[in-house]
Parts: C-alpha cells; structure tokens; sequence
C-alpha cells in the first residue's frame, strides 16, 4: 500500500465522513449505512477501499463484521508530511 492509495481513498467526502464515523468506535455496515443515502453496495465499495489504503479494518463476530480506524497509515502519512514540512524550514522556505 502506498501513499498514492492513501490519498485516494481519503479524497472522497463519503470515505471521509465513514474514517469520522469509526473515529467514535467500531461500527457495523448496516450503521455505518444509516448515516448516509446511498445504497449498501455503494458503502460497501466505499469501505473496501478504505480496507485496501489500509485506513479501515474488519472483524467478523458471529453474523456481523465490525469496521474500525486503522490508525497506523494515517501516522505513516503525517510523520511523512512532518518530515516534508521540517525540511521546507530547514530550507528557509
């Protein structure tokens, strides 16, 4: 996973606003559904290209899967950012 998928998964509001849903906790599809007025298949779509950037993950209990934040590429992306920011002051940029 790359950062090129990172940013493509993140420059959709829909996927946007889903990271800020999981953000308060795990969800279930169905509730994530809820907050939008798209169909399931399109949530679905949504969430499996926040799974592939690598945002996003899933559990499975019983007949229900869970989606929760993937923290971990999001601190890959801001170390990266923090990195491009000090060596542009470095520069006297």
């Amino acid at each position: 996973m790359g950062f090129a998928e990172t940013f493509k998964a993140l420059s959709d509001p829909a996927r946007r606003e889903i990271l800020m849903l999981l953000k308060k906790g795990r969800l279930s599809a169905g509730e994530i559904s809820s907050h939008f007025e798209t169909t399931g298949a399109t949530i679905s779509y949504h969430l499996n290209i926040l799974k592939r950037a690598g945002l996003a993950f899933e559990s499975r209990e019983k007949n229900f899967i869970y989606y929760e934040l993937d923290t971990s590429v999001l601190e890959e992306v801001l170390l990266w950012l923090s990195d491009l920011k000090g060596a542009d002051a470095q520069d006297g940029k």
